[in-house]
């Protein structure tokens, strides 16, 4: 923290706040104190410049608790655009070195109760002490100095000299360039990172022990009630207790009201305090345990549900699993001959390569190309890599909606943001980070997530007004209603925060996205999922949506006069630089006639076709009926091709020279996917009225509908773009629509639908096309989402409903006087919440709320050991 700046945030920390400039850097003679300035200067002269940094953060389970640490960023002038969100549970920010560090902005939320969730790194074969002497200074100002450094979170002294850092891993390359300097430039010699484990008690593990050590107190008064005795005994028993069991409570509180928030830890430390006040021990000793044990609930319950969330190209893991390996040489002799030396190869110089040494767990930053990383079974995929050892089977529902993995093998490559089905597998790295294939679009994904419903946005504006109109409504109550009875202020303070209300909606649309992505749609946030859950009338188009897009030549008829392969060449050459189905079709076709494409100039689209130059002739590419456009009458040997094409449900293209007719292409559609013919009926059940809108001709158009189940009525051939866009606009009129299109050539029509969903083939979709993403190509997918959606509203509406029925329950409760306890309005109101989040958690694929309350309690029971032994060890080191 600022230390004697004047620009500080208040930081509630039992450490000693963080020093950002060098008079802070404290030390007992003169001389220490020079030679720690000239470091400290040199250091902060190279750390400057601006970036952005993000880390997961211990306890972000409500948009309140988002609120309050977005407020207290706010105040520090060294962060720019602070975003935290409570459904992934991190921090997103920018920067500026030049004006403080990054430590004082994690010590800021840790005073919140929101310390790193980040793995401890000690650096290997550096003692503290060493290094302290190194830079003429003490152990506690070594802690400081590096809290100095660039993307450094915090630091420990540990008791056996090792030095612990937590630090920042998804940040601008620059900056941890500069972090593993200023590091190797405290140290003397470059860092060398190893996980570790902090013997340090996070915020959460110091509340379960403070309601560990309060249940034994409780028990004890409850003993001294049954045998009489009052007075200044129970209270002496039970303010120790009250105090260790609320601590952090009071901590969070301190800083929520610093920060100028009212939120629910504010108020339950206001009722604790009322209670003590009127000498009810064991009803705030009750209060401040079932805060603690319900806030960890609620937490991990969250927690449980992010967890059910991942898998779906959400984000590239932190920590990679580096192992150590030497390559064998290419050739594998049986024997080498030098003179009369002979040498035998070993047994183990047969294997291409030999693992050395015990997998090492390194932040995904210092990962580099030809490193080699082991990915076990259910792991995301750090890297891009190639296997170099091991098989297994990869998940590539995200990127291709096959439900199968895949098989893998030595020499296959990997992608990074992918989960590992089977393993374990060992890659040599190819790509890191920003340089994967698939990072912009798990990016995407990433941001996605976070974006919340419309509903959201009222939901906030209603709790913005509710709370402090029942904060100061409780002293309207109690003056008119209850002028005795002080405690009904209490009360209502506990019960008027809105917590369940503010995650009715934000829970169930993060798993509903996490659920999409897993079976391969990325949506652009609860807004889209809204929308989706109304939609009435779907438009598709045939064409790589209902279709693979890849139809085959049928036949090519060729005018009077005209040579077939002159034609083909002509035909190839017009069509060079198109990327539509039939253009491919025919530049394939004329690969397999071994016919090259004829030089052709100025080539452009143009309606229902494409047009070009050949030896200042016209040569145009159409559809049979636009050549009346330009005055091209069509040879009745053609004209009948055309009819028998149209009337077998094929496509047909007219080739033309200088204005007269050289040939006709008939494309066979028999490629209509798997699962084509299950969606419409699927759709009509779901109540969706179903229709076709495609460019090719009408006939085909008919014949195919006819076979995935539609009516010819509801079938509309010879679509240009502009007339898709007129018939989507006039429906979005009067319903709710979604345009199902290649989000290339549809891009107008899916931008004019309420929803436009823009289905391709993994990388190259174009994701700003339209609301949501399907790289994959089952049809049926679309039934999926939808339905899918449908559930998410109604989970929604589920939540909405419970948590303001909970909250005005309550309320209602408390002003008839049906119940006066304290803890019962806490326990009531913890558990709506996590009920809530809960219930949100269920729309992530393969989650069950049996199975998510189950692990969420031993979860926490595990937490609590984990928080003993930490507590004990501590108690251990600081009496030795």
């Amino acid at each position: 923290m600022g230390g004697d700046s004047e620009d500080v945030f208040f930081s509630l920390e039992d450490d000693e706040p963080q020093v950002s400039g060098e008079k802070n850097v404290q030390a007992p003679s003169e001389q220490v104190l020079e030679s720690v300035v000239v470091l400290d200067s040199e250091i902060v002269e190279q750390a400057t410049g601006c970036y952005k940094v993000e880390w997961p953060l211990v306890g972000m389970d409500c948009p309140d608790c988002a609120g309050k640490a977005m407020t207290a960023l706010r105040i520090l002038p060294q962060v720019k655009a602070p975003a935290v969100s409570a459904t992934r549970g991190d921090v997103k920010l920018e920067l500026d070195l030049e004006k403080g560090s990054l430590s004082e902005v994690s010590s800021a939320l840790r005073s919140l109760g929101h310390a790193p969730d980040t793995e401890h790194h000690h650096l290997k074969g550096i003692k503290a002490e060493n290094v302290a002497k190194r830079n003429n200074t003490t152990l506690r100002d070594l802690k400081r100095l590096f809290c100095l450094q660039p993307g450094i979170l915090d630091a420990e002294i540990e008791k056996d000299g090792r030095i612990l850092l937590q630090m920042v891993s998804i940040a601008d390359k620059e900056l941890l360039k500069k972090r593993d300097s200023a590091i190797a430039h405290v140290c003397g010699s470059e860092p060398e990172y190893v996980t570790a484990i902090s013997n340090r008690l996070r915020p959460d593990q110091m509340r379960l022990l403070g309601a560990a050590f309060a249940v034994p107190i409780l028990f004890a008064l409850f003993v001294l009630e049954f045998l009489g005795i009052e007075g200044w005994i129970p209270a002496l028993i039970a303010i120790p207790g009250i105090l260790v069991s609320s601590y952090q409570m009071f901590k969070q509180a301190l800083a929520s009201m610093i920060s100028l928030q009212l939120g629910f830890q504010v108020l339950t430390s206001l009722a604790v305090i009322g209670a003590c006040g009127l000498m009810m021990w064991e009803e705030a000793l009750i209060v401040s345990i079932l805060v603690a044990v319900t806030v960890h609930l609620e937490g991990d319950a969250l927690m449980k549900a992010r967890e059910a969330m991942q898998g779906g190209l959400d984000r590239l893991p932190r920590i990679a699993r580096k192992v150590h390996r030497h390559k064998q040489p290419s050739f594998n002799p049986t024997s080498i001959s030098l003179g009369s030396l002979s040498i035998m190869p070993q047994t183990n110089s047969l294997k291409p390569a030999n693992v050395e040494h015990e997998p090492q767990q390194i932040p995904i930053d210092l990962l580099r190309k030809g490193d080699f990383i082991e990915v076990r079974s259910g792991e995301l995929v750090p890297a891009d890599g190639r296997v170099v050892e091991g098989t297994g089977a990869l998940n590539k529902a995200p990127l291709t909606g096959e439900s199968v993995p895949v098989d893998i093998d030595e020499g296959d490559f990997v992608q990074a943001g992918l989960v590992l089905s089977r393993g374990p597998v060992v890659l040599e790295v190819e790509a890191v980070g920003e340089n994967t294939q698939l990072f912009e679009l798990i990016e995407t994904v990433h941001t996605y997530r976070d974006e919340p419903p419309r509903l959201q946005a009222a939901i906030e504006r209603f709790t913005a007004i509710w709370v402090p109109f029942v904060i100061f409504g409780a002293f309207f109550v109690y003056w008119f209603l209850y002028p005795e009875n002080w405690k009904i202020v209490l009360l209502l303070w506990v019960v008027s925060c809105p917590c369940a209300l503010l995650l009715a909606a934000p829970v169930p649309h993060a798993a509903a996205l996490a659920n999409s992505a897993q079976m391969g749609a990325i949506a652009r946030g609860g807004d889209v999922l809204e929308r989706l859950a109304k939609v009435n009338h779907v438009f598709l188009d045939k064409t790589g949506t209902l279709t693979s897009g890849k139809p085959s030549i049928g036949k090519v008829v060729t005018a009077k006069g005209r040579r077939r392969d002159a034609a083909i060449g002509l035909a190839a050459g017009i069509e060079a630089r198109s990327s539509h189905p039939y253009a491919e079709a025919l530049r394939e076709f004329a690969d397999e006639q071994s016919i090259n494409a004829s030089k052709v100039t100025n080539i452009k689209d143009v309606n229902a076709g494409i047009q070009a130059t050949q030896n200042k002739d016209e040569v145009l590419m159409l559809r049979p009926d636009a050549l009346v456009q330009y005055n091209i009458e069509i040879p009745a040997e053609l004209k009948k091709e055309v009819m028998l094409a149209e009337s077998q449900g094929h496509g047909a293209s007219v080739l033309t020279k200088g204005g007269k007719c050289v040939a006709l292409f008939t494309f066979v559609h028999d490629d209509t996917r798997q699962g084509a013919d299950e969606l419409i009926p699927e759709l009509h059940k779901m109540g969706i009225h179903v229709q076709i809108l495609s460019g090719d001709q009408q006939g085909a158009v008919d014949r195919f509908a006819s076979t995935v189940g539609l009516s010819k009525t509801d079938a509309f051939g010879n679509q240009s773009p502009e007339d898709k866009v007129d018939v989507v606009r006039s429906r979005s009129e009067i319903a709710v629509t979604m345009m199902v299109g290649d989000g290339f050539n549809d891009a107008a029509a899916l931008a004019v639908a309420d929803v436009g969903v823009a289905v391709g083939s993994g990388e190259s979709v174009n994701v700003e096309a339209a609301d949501v993403m399907i790289p994959g190509d089952d049809p049926r997918m679309l039934a999926d989402l939808l339905k899918l959606a449908r559930r998410t509203e109604r989970n929604f509406r589920q939540n909405l409903s419970f948590s303001i029925l909970v909250t005005f329950t309550l309320v209602y409760a408390v002003v008839n006087g049906f119940y006066d306890a304290l803890w019962v309005g806490v326990l009531v109101h913890e558990a709506s919440v996590i009920l809530v989040i809960l219930n949100g958690a269920r729309l992530a694929e393969g989650t069950g709320t049996l199975t998510l309350v189950k692990e969420t309690f031993l979860e926490m029971w595990k937490a609590t050991r984990i928080a003993l032994d930490t507590g004990l060890k501590q108690l251990s080191e600081m009496r030795s």
